[in-house]
């Protein structure tokens, strides 16, 4: 047990990792800020002063073991969670109480460890539900005839017409049409993936994206989450337990442990870190 935690923190990345092509886009300035973030439930210490900060274009990974806080980091981001102390400042304005649609209206995105993708709907109507914070013509609108019919179908047909494009991004054409809950898992988190894409979102927080999936389907996922990163431009956060994986793709690491932060830096300096290795291998506690 602990030669296989070691292995996976302190040396060669694993076969699903997947090598990352060198980039068109440079990384830029700090976009977000995470600045003394403490969370609690009650008497429980969720997140204890924690900080860091996310640079545009890069891939930041979240890495911690089991009950580290890393969920609940990604949840004080996207506003599921208003932690009693700190900011969190996205593009110099600071969050003050807002809700997961107003933060997504500021550019920032979330898919989750768990999907909840509409099984019954096709691949095309669930990541067409995406677009949802971008359509200007209500349902109003849309169900009456004149004097707005046109411009609402004008819309929709635009919206369509992106999401087609991600379609193929993400390589799925085949099952545009099939009801999501047909797919295996793998093609379903793709999905998930596409559907937070289709909010055009600045940054991208990924929970766990590979989690379940093979080996393959690691190295798929991998290769879009790259792929978003560089033709897209998007930011990309992420939670992921593959070291493998987050030591091969990610520019930046931070390490959380029982809500505390234990390192941070690049996969090479958290990969030597003796305290990260220590809560990897349950020695430090």
């Amino acid at each position: 047990m602990s030669s296989a935690v070691t292995e996976a923190v302190a040396a060669a990345p694993t076969p699903a990792a997947v090598p990352a092509a060198p980039r068109r886009r440079g990384i830029g300035e700090v976009i977000l800020e995470v600045k003394n973030i403490s969370l609690s439930f009650g008497g429980v210490k969720a997140l204890t002063d924690i900080s860091f900060d996310v640079r545009e274009h890069e891939v930041r990974a979240i890495i911690g073991p089991n009950g580290a806080g890393k969920s609940s980091m990604l949840n004080c981001i996207n506003g599921v969670y208003s932690p009693q102390q700190g900011r969190i400042t996205f593009r110099g304005r600071t969050f003050d109480h807002m809700n997961s649609r107003q933060v997504a209206e500021m550019g920032i995105a979330r898919t989750f460890q768990s999907l909840a993708l509409f099984k019954g709907m096709s691949v095309l109507d669930n990541i067409m539900s995406g677009r949802n914070l971008k359509m200007k013509t209500n349902i109003f609108q849309q169900v009456l005839r004149n004097p707005w019919a046109s411009a609402a179908e004008r819309e929709e047909t635009e919206h369509r017409e992106f999401v087609e494009r991600i379609v193929d991004f993400l390589e799925i054409q085949a099952y545009r049409r099939t009801p999501v809950g047909r797919l295996p898992y793998g093609l379903q988190k793709r999905v998930d993936l596409g559907r937070a894409l289709a909010m055009q979102p600045q940054v991208l927080l990924l929970d766990e994206p590979m989690a379940g999936m093979n080996v393959e389907e690691k190295q798929d996922m991998s290769r879009f989450i790259l792929d978003v990163n560089d033709e897209y431009g998007t930011t990309i956060v992420l939670i992921e337990h593959d070291m493998g994986v987050v030591m091969d793709i990610s520019d930046r690491v931070v390490v959380l442990d029982y809500g505390k932060k234990i390192g941070d830096g690049t996969p090479a300096e958290v990969r030597g870190n003796p305290e990260v290795i220590s809560a990897y291998l349950g020695t430090s506690h």
